[in-house]
């Protein structure tokens, strides 16, 4: 019985620590485990999939270690500017966020979006009002800083370029994600992010776009990406390995595996992804050096780096 099971991932990239039991990699690795084990103890507690993946994304927007939430990367105006998705794929009502500005746990505000109105996304300052008027809890910018953030952002102030969260030599990772199966077969998925350091014009990635970082659908599978944002647009990502699977015949492993290993690399794109179906199985496919990444089921709990 594979029932109830839940799957997530701090970021893909170049993962360099000095040994194999490095005090940075055990912060890491206790970080994915406690969002592992926050949302599937709420699975096991009968809670539908959709609040659990919630859960274990705001357990790591709390955690300064990745690009989401409270470790949220610097803009080229020296702010943090976040996005978020979540999606039920027993209804496949959805809601995202994005260009967040002082909110504690933006994937919060996008569960709510989906929840109580008629949208799915909502964006910029509008958003932010929104977070205001549901009483959502700000935080000050000195919450958001981090040094090696900032120190990333000074690198290249001033200049045209963007950075991935998970580029260069020692870099902290990035998008945080969860995708889960409850006790009924529902699926559901949720992403979160602070995009690309120096990030200008209101950029947005593939995190907070459904289909394309965020997808969820009981007939076929739950998606949460991580990487080369722009890419992944381009791909629809998410929605293609669902397509795969229901138009395509393929299973959850054969459907990940093409588009990230074949599709991604022959369009030049790097990153990875989480998968879960409604049977409980888990493809956590990625083609970058590395990704954080965590599975919890009644038989096992698996946390990964490299």
């Amino acid at each position: 019985m594979k029932l109830p099971a839940i799957a997530i991932h701090g970021g893909s990239g170049t993962i360099a620590f000095d040994t194999e039991d490095s005090e940075q990699k055990k912060q890491y690795l206790e970080a994915l485990n406690n969002a592992l084990d926050e949302g599937f103890y709420m699975l096991t507690e009968g809670y539908p999939a959709i609040e659990c993946v919630s859960k274990a994304v705001t357990v790591l927007e709390d955690c300064d270690l990745f690009n989401a939430g409270k470790g949220s990367v610097f803009t080229a105006k020296g702010q943090h500017e976040m996005d978020a998705a979540i999606m039920d794929g027993k209804t496949l009502e959805a809601g995202a966020v994005t260009g967040l500005r002082g909110v504690k746990n933006p994937v919060l505000v996008a569960y709510d979006v989906l929840q109580n109105t008629p949208f799915v996304m909502i964006a910029g300052e509008e958003a932010i009002e929104y977070a205001r008027q549901k009483e959502f809890k700000f935080e000050t910018d000195s919450y958001f800083f981090t040094q090696l953030r900032y120190d990333q952002w000074q690198e290249i102030k001033g200049d045209d370029e963007m950075k991935l969260d998970h580029s260069g030599e020692g870099a902290k990772f990035g998008t945080v994600g969860a995708v889960a199966v409850d006790k009924e077969g529902n699926v559901a998925a949720a992403t979160s992010t602070g995009g690309m350091t120096n990030k200008a014009w209101g950029r947005v990635g593939d995190s907070p776009l459904i289909g394309a970082g965020t997808y969820a659908n009981n007939k076929t599978c739950a998606i949460s990406c991580t990487g080369h944002g722009e890419y992944f647009i381009r791909g629809v990502v998410a929605y293609d390995v669902s397509c795969l699977m229901e138009y395509g015949g393929k299973n959850l492993k054969q459907a990940a595996n093409k588009v990230i290993h074949k599709k991604m690399k022959g369009m030049g794109g790097k990153g990875g992804l989480i998968a879960i179906d409604s049977s409980g199985d888990i493809c956590m496919p990625f083609n970058t050096e590395g990704m954080y990444r965590g599975m919890k089921n009644k038989r096992n709990t698996i946390t990964r780096i490299l």
